[in-house]
């Protein structure tokens, strides 16, 4: 879908350990703040279990998971709208991203310095908010000069600009995200096209010691009273534990180390589904002897839009969808136990893709 999730944070929280994670690409991690020279960009799959209920129902030659992309940015500091630490040409490829994931350090460990002198992921929430604000209040500014002048010009039009924009930019220099302001569908065109960085959906990853994974620690307590009031997932990731059971090969290896962990399943997973989830993006499935796969579309895609993800010349020659819902075809077992009890459906054009929808897609070219 070309849709991209990208990890910020202060410098030294543990961003690039957890990329390195999950990620089919590696980026250097050190101990040395603003080391980074560029963003790392990596393809990750998304885990499903569902991939493989439905394959002891479908014998199939391979599982093909969805993939997102995701965006390591380098650690921000103090400053970085004016060219601190890494500076501005990373708050650019903040930029450039769907979605956020905003790593934060809820550890302690002498070896690995905070650039502020204390550990404090509260501190450092409101350090990152407050540099991408200042971006987000310059780009504000200068569309408001660049509309001030069609107002002077005689654009009626414009003059609602300039109330819509000055809202956005009194939001923002209150000290506010601009995800926090309520904007009616007809004022959102006016700064749909500034790309502001406090306006993308955001998640929280609080990166913990290994002996806080399950029972948590101050610093996760603190970043969960500052947050209670916002709408936002936050999850607890131990980094160095998380990359310990990455180096793994077998997958019988990892689940004894987790277990002997106190957990259930890896962190990173929960939290590339998240992320998932965070990008608007659902999962449908295509079932078969040769491949199970699963496929990625946005929320709200109609049959054909859906047929057109995995080739265009079905949704250019689309006919009609035949559709199971996974629950039916994992209780029921097969395809004709669903025709027999009435869960195997054929839908038309207008038909809204649900996530876990299994497709089969008519068509003709």
């Amino acid at each position: 879908m070309a849709l991209q999730c990208g990890i910020i944070g202060i410098t030294n929280v543990g961003k690039t350990t957890i990329f390195n994670c999950i990620s089919n690409t590696r980026g250097e991690t050190n101990a040395f703040a603003f080391s980074a020279t560029k963003s790392n960009i990596g393809v990750v799959q998304v885990p499903d279990p569902r991939l493989y209920e439905l394959e002891k129902h479908q014998v199939t030659e391979k599982i093909v998971h969805t993939t997102i992309e995701i965006v390591d940015i380098p650690g921000l500091a103090r400053g970085s709208n004016k060219g601190e630490g890494v500076g501005n040409r990373f708050l650019g490829d903040i930029r450039n991203t769907d979605a956020l994931i905003h790593v934060l350090r809820c550890f302690d460990d002498d070896a690995l310095p905070h650039v502020d002198g204390s550990v404090d992921p509260v501190r450092d929430l409101e350090t990152v908010d407050f540099e991408l604000q200042v971006k987000d209040l310059e780009s504000v500014e200068k569309k408001l000069q660049r509309i001030e002048r069609l107002v002077k010009a005689g654009d009626k039009e414009a003059k609602h600009g300039i109330e819509v924009l000055s809202k956005v930019r009194d939001h923002i220099g209150s000290f506010n995200n601009a995800r926090t302001l309520e904007l009616k569908p007809e004022e959102k065109k006016y700064v749909d096209d500034l790309f502001l960085l406090t306006m993308k959906p955001v998640m929280f990853v609080c990166n913990v010691d290994a002996e806080s994974a399950v029972s948590g620690n101050k610093y996760l307590d603190s970043v969960r009273e500052y947050l209670k009031d916002m709408d936002t997932e936050i999850l607890t990731i131990a980094g160095a534990t998380e990359a310990e059971i990455a180096e793994l090969e077998s997958r019988e290896d990892r689940l004894a180390f987790l277990s002997d962990a106190g957990l259930d399943e890896p962190g990173v997973d929960k939290m590339v589904r998240a992320a998932y989830k965070l990008l608007n993006l659902l999962t449908f499935f295509t079932v078969g002897p040769k491949e199970i796969r699963a496929w990625t579309i946005r929320k709200g895609m109609n049959a054909p839009q859906a047929s057109g993800v995995i080739h265009s010349d079905l949704e250019r020659g689309f006919i009609r969808a035949e559709v199971m819902k996974y629950n039916d075809f994992v209780t029921l077992g097969s395809e004709h136990a669903c025709k027999e009890a009435g869960k195997f459906n054929i839908e038309g054009k207008h038909y809204i893709v649900e996530d876990g929808d299994i497709l089969h897609i008519r068509f003709n070219v």
